[in-house]
């Protein structure tokens, strides 16, 4: 196995707890004394988002034990079922009574005192149906009606059900999977292009729709009027006093002071602005560096992957992990709107942390069935 890179994943995870720690004290302390208010509580504590995230940990790093022994050929067999049921998922949310809303988008399923978020799953059950199918029509991919229609379709069925919750930032994470697979497998560069237009064509309306992703846009278009930075802009102009104030080296571990109710989200999708706080540009450094050696080591397993199917699971999970981590430091330095997306391994976020670690599990199975010795012996 590929022992580095799981050394990554859980070096990125503890780090992700260890800031959770610092960054979520004050929205810690307000939830669980709204929670005592009402005598769901004996008190108020400082480390209820910690806990939570630590029992996630632990959920996730069981996961990922059982999909890094988990024979990596089990996912191909079961790519259609796991899809079909992530889609279900996602479409019981519309029903009255599953799906709760969690700030602006239904996303979120409660069962029996939990909650997860499907198109969490459905990213990697995507990666699975989509490594089969290309797979299966290797020949056919750069055709257009035995290749690009029905990729555009398996596409449509995918992001529309996102654009509905609206849920912009899985949108174009599950857009840039479909589009990383589709031209490594031998698509057609203006088929991949008119397939994102066409996605967006149907699903941007549904997801513009709601007012809050219509002032997003507009404080990414004029984040220097005064009047939004105070309204509608507010969250992201504290993000970006919270890195201004880190500079270089930070204020220091624990030293946040935009924590203090000034940054919504702080545990969670803006996790990297406190983080620039604390830390500073050149700590940052090394994260990034993680996060860029984590995918290397991810294309590495796949180029060595012993067939299509692997290769292309391998791809897939390496090119997830990279958007959404690429995206999440673009949302926090006012390059892209705001989409309500965590950072891979280090925000708070069950659902998004135990995917992310059965993801790492995958690839660490594929790892075992590397063809690297064989090919450096002939």
């Amino acid at each position: 196995m590929d022992f580095l890179l799981v050394g990554i994943a859980i070096g990125l995870t503890f780090f992700g707890l260890a800031m959770i720690a610092s960054v979520s004290v004050f929205e810690s302390h307000q939830i669980t004394q709204k929670l005592a208010d009402i005598g769901l509580r004996e008190g108020p504590s400082n480390s209820f988002y910690l806990l939570r995230s630590f029992s996630h940990f632990i959920v996730g790093l069981i996961v990922l034990g059982i999909t890094a022994v988990l024979p990596y050929n089990i996912w191909k067999r079961t790519a259609k079922i796991f899809f079909l049921l992530t889609i279900l998922l996602i479409l019981a949310l519309f029903l009255p009574g599953i799906g709760n809303e969690y700030g602006t988008a239904s996303s979120w399923i409660v069962f029996g005192g939990f909650s997860f978020q499907p198109s969490e799953f459905l990213k990697l059950s995507l990666i699975f149906y989509l490594s089969v199918w290309l797979q299966k029509r290797e020949q056919l991919i750069g055709t257009f009606h035995e290749g690009f229609l029905p990729f555009a379709s398996i596409l449509l069925l995918s992001t529309i059900p996102i654009a509905l919750q609206p849920d912009l930032g899985s949108f174009l994470i599950l857009g840039a999977i479909a589009g990383v697979l589709f031209f490594i497998a031998g698509g057609n560069v203006l088929h991949i292009f008119l397939g994102s237009g066409l996605a967006s064509i149907v699903g941007l309306p549904f997801i513009l729709n709601k007012e809050y992703i219509r002032d997003r846009f507009t404080v990414f278009l004029f984040p220097n009027s005064p009047i939004i930075g105070e309204t509608i802009g507010f969250q992201i102009q504290q993000a970006l006093i919270a890195i201004g104030s880190g500079g270089m080296f930070g204020l220091g571990y624990g030293k946040s002071i935009q924590k203090f109710g000034y940054l919504p989200e702080v545990q969670a999708d803006m996790i990297f602005s406190a983080m620039a706080e604390e830390l500073g540009f050149f700590r940052l450094l090394i994260i990034f560096f993680l996060y860029s050696l984590l995918v290397w080591r991810g294309l590495r397993i796949a180029r060595f992957a012993p067939d299509r199917f692997g290769f292309l699971v391998a791809t897939g999970i390496t090119s997830l992990i990279a958007s959404q981590t690429l995206l999440n430091f673009a949302i926090n330095l006012s390059l892209f709107p705001l989409t309500g997306l965590t950072l891979p391994f280090i925000s708070y976020g069950g659902s998004s942390l135990v995917t992310s670690l059965a993801a790492v599990g995958i690839l660490l199975n594929i790892s075992t069935y590397s063809t690297e010795k064989t090919t450096s012996h002939r």
